[in-house]
């Protein structure tokens, strides 16, 4: 049997860094995904591995299940209905399990997220073989929230392969899963998450696993849907960023000018809080629909101004923002900042031509170019036999 789930990634659409300092922000999922193939060989088939394959970096990764089983039966799995984080312990013996596999040092990033892998695998499944297969529509790196997708993905399919979810396997193509699943899918991908980044917000597997929107202030995560479409052209600077620093440097300058920039987070509250509710405003033709994408422009471009004021934007996504605004187009950085990625609002009754000159414009500066819609499905599941 084949399992297959996908995950998609994230934007903030407001409210980046601010969110820190007690501001509302807004996150919403992309139509850009992480995909995990999960076969389980047949019984009667002589394959004792766990092979898991990154086809978009040519890497492979496979160990016995002996070994495997040598290495972690100490951790008592498989406990897939109780999502428990992964201990020093054992992240030491599975930290051991991946440096056997002699990664290249240029690679050497990637073990927290091979890490994250084994733990999820063993904790869900236990000690089965089987190959795993990821794929991506997603730059790593780049705010997109490639690793939470990865971990989402990674849980939907293993998840789907427990007794612990009700789903019906007969049933033909995505599959959503029911709300109690998602709760447990999610807070699986969030021990996925702390094994990546440390102290994740949990943020980003929300949004990968529910979908759609959420608006979020001091740890309260309310979900929102859209009521328009929303598609972003979302431009990958391709200019790498320190998230840690940079966050530090906003709080540096709230230390060293604290009644300004309390009035600039107190902005950025007002305009997330205005975005989401224009969001989710019905909108009742072609011509409403347009007034409110005229007024989310407004308010991606106090946000990006903001966010200047905070320090954080960078010579490569200033130069998006000239590039769009050439155009009457409006843009703002998306995450961290110093680098990352852009997002550009593009309207409904845009012509195909203009966004082309756009793309084309962008990628002479080196620049990588993604369209994805904006609030679609969280994460789904199918079935397939095996070939």
């Amino acid at each position: 049997m084949e399992v297959k789930a996908r995950a998609p990634g994230k934007i903030i659409l407001s409210g980046e860094h601010a969110v820190v300092h007690g501001s509302t922000a807004v996150a919403a999922s992309i139509g850009l995904c992480t995909y995990v193939s999960l076969q389980v060989p047949p019984s009667n088939e002589n394959d004792d591995r766990l092979t898991l394959q990154l086809k978009d970096m040519a890497l492979e990764f496979s160990w016995p299940i002996g070994r495997i089983k040598e290495a972690l039966s100490s951790l008592g799995g498989p406990f897939p209905s109780t999502p428990t984080s992964c201990s020093a312990e054992s992240f030491k013996l599975i930290l051991a399990l991946i440096e056997e596999q002699n990664i290249l040092e240029e690679k050497i990033s990637l073990a927290s997220g091979v890490s994250a892998f084994l733990w999820l695998y063993t904790s869900i499944l236990g000690f089965k073989p089987a190959t795993v297969v990821v794929t991506s529509d997603l730059p790593l790196g780049s705010g997109l929230g490639s690793s939470a997708a990865l971990c989402v993905a990674f849980s939907a399919a293993l998840l789907a392969c427990s007794d612990t979810v009700n789903i019906d396997m007969k049933q033909e193509g995505w599959l959503v899963f029911g709300e109690s699943e998602l709760e447990l899918l999610n807070k699986w991908a969030f021990e996925g998450e702390k094994i990546i980044h440390g102290k994740p917000s949990g943020i980003d597997n929300t949004v990968s696993t529910y979908g759609n929107m959420i608006k979020f202030r001091s740890g309260n995560l309310t979900r929102i849907k859209s009521s328009m479409p929303l598609k972003m052209l979302i431009t990958n600077t391709k200019v790498g960023r320190n998230t840690k620093a940079l966050v530090a440097g906003v709080s540096e300058r709230t230390l060293r000018n604290p009644d300004a920039m309390s009035s600039v987070f107190n902005a950025v509250d007002s305009i997330s809080k205005e975005l989401a509710n224009v969001i989710q405003t019905p909108a009742s033709d072609d011509l409403s629909i347009t007034a409110k994408e005229e007024k989310l422009e407004e308010l991606m471009e106090m946000n990006h101004g903001l966010l200047q004021c905070m320090g954080v934007s960078h010579a490569s996504i200033e130069t998006v923002l000239r590039t769009t605004l050439k155009y009457k187009l409006a843009s703002k950085l998306t995450g961290a900042g110093g680098g990352g990625c852009v997002l550009t609002l593009l309207p409904t009754l845009l012509s195909g031509t203009i966004v082309d000159k756009v793309i084309a414009e962008l990628e002479s500066c080196g620049f990588q170019c993604l369209i994805a819609g904006i609030g679609g499905n969280g994460a789904e599941i199918c079935f397939s036999a095996s070939s």
